[in-house]
């Protein structure tokens, strides 16, 4: 028969454990996004919240965009995070796909200003459906514009402008001079881990 554990040296386990409280980068408003508990605060560096940016604005009309950070430094009782993605929920885009027209998907790598690389998937919506050379065009003005974008902001500047749309807005300006377009959106993105050479 298996031998119990005793409740008592998990009890004194429990109780060496500290409670961190986590916020997001300053260029979200360094606000509060929730707690992680450990006995060692070296292993809270590079743990991942997730939070929703209706949860950090108190705006609940933007609960469809979940976003990720990754703790990077820990002081006291407090861990401090930098941006590493968002996506857009799959009930949110569902209701962005009709029928008879095209849903247009770019998917590129783009380096801000600091040179930090994000991995971008966005998406046009049509009012008609687009043929081979339309969507063509409308992918290379979505990337060109992504790019532009990047190349003049900062990582910070940048990881805002695609969160709160206004990268997508910037987007769409420029498609809705060559075809029709309902919407675009950066459904996903990810920021790039720089590969460390063992040698």
């Amino acid at each position: 028969m298996a031998k119990r554990k005793q409740v008592g040296k998990r009890v004194e386990g429990w109780k060496a454990k500290s409670w961190y409280k986590v916020y997001g980068p300053e260029a979200f408003g360094k606000a509060h996004i929730g707690d992680t508990i450990s006995a060692d605060p070296s292993k809270v560096m590079g743990r991942v919240m997730q939070t929703t940016l209706g949860e950090i604005s108190q705006d609940y009309s933007k609960q469809h965009i979940k976003m990720r950070f990754k703790v990077n430094n820990v002081a006291g009782d407090a861990a401090y995070t930098e941006f590493v993605g968002h996506e857009i929920t799959r009930d949110y885009m569902r209701g962005l796909v009709k029928r008879k027209t095209s849903r247009i998907d770019t998917m590129i790598l783009v380096p801000t200003k600091d040179n930090k690389k994000v991995r971008l998937t966005i998406s046009c919506f049509t009012i008609n459906r687009a043929n081979i050379s339309q969507a063509h065009a409308i992918r290379e003005t979505i990337t060109n514009v992504a790019r532009g974008q990047a190349a003049e902001m900062s990582f910070d500047e940048f990881s805002k402008a695609v969160v709160s749309g206004d990268c997508a807005k910037e987007a769409f300006k420029m498609v809705k001079t060559i075809f029709p377009v309902r919407r675009v959106e950066i459904i996903k993105s990810k920021v790039e881990t720089p590969v460390v050479m063992a040698f």
